[in-house]
């Protein structure tokens, strides 16, 4: 007579526990792996923003700002550089390089913005006068009132 193997045969229904352990491996394994691939693609797919639609910036106070000075703010998702002049007068442009999109500097010695990741110079009207920027920077509104600063954007830009 043949003897059966208990381990290998189980009664109708109901799994062997090989298989049992099998099932169990293979879902560890999965979510193991599960748990390995899924950080990688959300950081290969980064989430969706929304647009920051902001139109106005207040800048702080006119006194408390130096002539021959410069402050980088952020306007949106965008940074901006504020430059006051030796004359009093505020300018405001894009600080990002239309180069590569680093963000420029103002040199107060030579009064000129710049762009320190390939030497690229802007005057402060923010035309390019050196260097590899293929196009001036984009000029902002400001305004003072009642000592305040406000950036704006400048919709003939």
């Amino acid at each position: 007579m043949n003897k059966r193997d208990p381990l290998e045969e189980s009664p109708p229904g109901l799994t062997s526990r090989r298989s049992f352990l099998d099932i169990l491996l293979g879902a560890t394994l999965f979510a193991w792996l599960g748990s390995m691939i899924y950080p990688v693609i959300r950081f290969l797919i980064p989430p969706k923003q929304p647009d920051l639609n902001v139109s106005s910036l207040d800048a702080g106070m006119a006194d408390a700002f130096k002539r021959n000075t410069a402050k980088i703010l952020r306007f949106g998702r965008k940074p901006v550089i504020l430059v006051r002049k030796k004359g009093g007068e505020f300018k405001a442009l894009s600080a990002t390089c239309t180069h590569l999109d680093c963000t420029v500097q103002y040199k107060d010695d030579t009064e000129q913005i710049w762009c320190a990741c390939h030497n690229g110079l802007y005057d402060l009207e923010g035309r390019n006068i050196s260097g590899p920027p293929p196009k001036p920077l984009t000029p902002f509104n400001v305004t003072v009132k009642e000592n305040k600063i406000f950036v704006t954007r400048d919709e003939s830009a």
